[in-house]
């Protein structure tokens, strides 16, 4: 057998309809191409889907993708990317997350798990090193993402398996449903665990006996020795390995960009009650982490007895949760945040979707367009009993909850009333808890992003240093290192676009990789060469960057995606940030220049928001240029 370098060389396709399960060697000529994780899921995905059918149809796919770093002992981390056509969206589906799933994929002999069809009755995969099964399901349906783990577990005998599950939420038929491992581990965006439950497929367990064997151990260690010198020395290491992502809260409050009231405000006066601080002087027992990452972001939490809901329990919550409920809605009771965020981890939800459509629920009601008597709760700011009772009526798409189960975009058309004014997505994903009107280049990425409003697509991080001279070196432009100008931002951005995609293939976390800058874009050759032993160049790096982002936008445009697409609720164009809002206070989002700056950078015709021609050629992608010049 060949030795794959940072590669298991397999890819499992899985036939549900059929029960057909069929092992191919990968493609080495497309691993180097596209890498791995989002980029070869992304060339899969191209190649796969019928632009014509629907997101629920059964020939749809869903594919688990990992790197050629999954399951090596980086200090970088180890992710896992699931994608599909999104059945929220109806464009490019694709969602991430960490833990030890991705690496167990590996161990198990495989770079790549691409499942289609539908099965006539719920089932899950078994996959055991070579022998793979599709397995009954009848004692998990219906049950949550934990219960789901300790049941799988339970039933193969072996408490270490890794798990990816979907929720009760998406077997009920909710569009945002997410795929969950390691109880908690959310790949929740765009609803890849509701395309599992269409398929009749509540998870994916694995176990993996094998190992991954790298080009040049040596040159290898030293890049991980460099990236653990650079972490450790870093002066956001300790915030990050104490706090996590929830240090976010008091600094987004301080600089008047923290999402408040359903983004009327970017200033919540409570904020420091329900911060990362307060999390972990109160309520944090331990540090947790994802595989072969020293950075230990994660924590396991406990609910003391005097709070609300004492002796709740587990791991997070992270940022986007936090202040999803809490500012968003109102909200500063940090107890209640983790109920909400604990009912969206077990009922398989995503907690940026869920908590969008309830804050646009408060504020229609708010303004008097939807009553408590067609709603059927008293849902003001901040009354978290409704809040947990809306949460279930969502996951169980009864009543209200109903009308809020495919997203705000999708309720908003269907209520009408003017209320889509009011939701806060871009290509019917819903914006994070960043206001876009105090941090420009972000707005610019929520805009473009490929999977609809978005910032893991671009994290254009460095607008927040205010480095100008740094800026100046780096983009030519001083004002790319201040949050509230738009100079330079379309160049800052497709930098920073090319950088995550490159970590998503590699997959790999964006936390280390690219906002800590432990390994910089011009620096990913060097230690992609010693894992795959390739020999890539710098510029070859920057190639396989345009290219997963070409083919993405290539996808979107066959489902419909135009440049008209690429823009930002009126809100943040038109209404300048309160007074309230400190010093991003009376800030709007001039959209226009920016694109005008991503478009040059990134080589795109404006007109259609395509990549050009003579881009496409450049990258190999002569499929794309034909399939493009057909469809325009």
């Amino acid at each position: 057998m060949s030795t794959y370098y940072g590669y298991a060389g397999q890819v499992l396709n899985v036939d549900l309809s059929t029960g057909k399960i069929e092992k191919i060697p990968l493609d080495m000529t497309a691993a180097r191409q596209f890498i791995g994780g989002r980029g070869l899921n992304m060339k899969t995905l191209y190649d796969r889907v019928n632009p014509q059918s629907d997101p629920l149809d059964a020939d749809n796919v869903v594919i688990f993708g990992v790197g050629p770093v999954n399951g090596t002992n980086s200090y970088l981390g180890s992710r896992w990317n699931v994608s599909g056509r999104s059945p929220q969206t109806g464009i490019l589906g694709d969602a991430n997350a960490g833990g030890h799933f991705g690496s167990e994929i590996k161990y198990a002999g495989y770079d790549q798990i691409v499942i289609t069809g539908k099965a006539d009755k719920p089932v899950y995969l078994w996959v055991d090193d070579d022998k793979v099964e599709i397995r009954d399901g009848k004692n998990v349906q219906g049950k949550d993402t934990w219960e789901t783990h300790v049941e799988i577990r339970k039933e193969l005998g072996d408490n270490n398996v890794q798990i990816a599950c979907c929720g009760p939420a998406a077997e009920n038929g909710v569009r945002f449903g997410g795929v969950f491992c390691n109880l908690v581990r959310a790949a929740a965006r765009t609803g890849m665990g509701s395309l599992m439950a269409s398929k009749n497929l509540k998870a994916v367990a694995v176990r993996g006996t094998g190992s991954v064997t790298v080009a040049d151990p040596h040159k290898y260690q030293e890049w991980n020795k460099k990236i653990l010198k650079r972490m450790l020395e870093h002066p956001d290491y300790e915030s990050r390995s104490t706090l996590g992502t929830p240090r976010n809260v008091n600094p987004l409050n301080q600089g008047g960009y923290l999402v408040t009231k359903h983004f009327q405000s970017g200033y919540f006066p409570d904020a420091n009650e329900m911060s990362g601080e307060t999390l972990a002087l109160e309520y944090n027992k331990k540090g947790k982490s994802c595989h072969g990452c020293p950075l230990h972001c994660s924590r396991w939490y406990v609910v003391p007895p005097e709070k609300d809901f004492a002796g709740l329990c587990g791991e997070g919550p992270e940022y986007e949760a936090m202040a999803g409920f809490g500012s968003r809605i109102f909200n500063a009771n940090l107890a209640a945040i983790l109920k909400c965020n604990d009912l969206c981890n077990r009922l398989g939800m995503d907690a940026i979707t869920t908590s969008e459509v309830i804050s646009w629920t408060m504020e229609l009601m708010d303004l008097g367009i939807v009553t408590r008597e067609e709603v059927g709760l008293d849902l003001q700011w901040g009354k978290m009993d409704t809040v947990i009772e809306l949460i279930h009526m969502i996951a169980r798409r009864e009543g209200w909850g109903d009308l809020l189960a495919d997203g705000v975009r999708s309720a908003a058309e269907k209520l009408g009333r003017g209320s889509m004014e009011y939701a806060m997505q871009v290509k019917g994903l819903e914006i994070i808890q960043a206001e876009p009107r105090g941090m420009k280049g972000y707005a610019l990425c929520f805009a473009t992003a490929t999977r609809g409003a978005d910032h893991l697509r671009g994290e254009p991080f460095f607008e927040m240093s205010d480095d100008t001279e740094e800026g100046e070196r780096r983009y030519g432009y001083p004002e790319t290192a201040l949050r509230m100008e738009e100079k330079g931002k379309g160049i800052l951005l497709a930098e920073f676009q090319d950088w995550c995609g490159i970590s998503d293939a590699m997959d790999v976390c964006k936390n280390s990789m690219v906002c800590m800058e432990l390994l910089f874009m011009d620096e990913v050759h060097e230690y992609l060469n010693a894992i795959t032993g390739f020999d890539y160049t710098p510029e070859e790096i920057r190639e396989v960057a345009a290219r997963i982002f070409a083919v993405e936008m290539a996808f979107n445009s066959r489902m419909g995606v135009r440049a008209e697409d690429n823009t930002l609720p009126q809100r943040f164009l038109n209404e300048p940030l309160p007074a309230d809002s400190g010093p991003s206070a009376g800030q709007v989002v001039d959209l226009k220049p920016m694109l005008e700056e991503w478009y040059e950078a990134r080589d795109y015709d404006p007109k259609t928001s395509m990549p050009s021609e003579r881009l496409l050629r450049k990258l190999g992608l002569d499929d794309v240029a034909r399939d493009l010049a057909d469809l325009f």
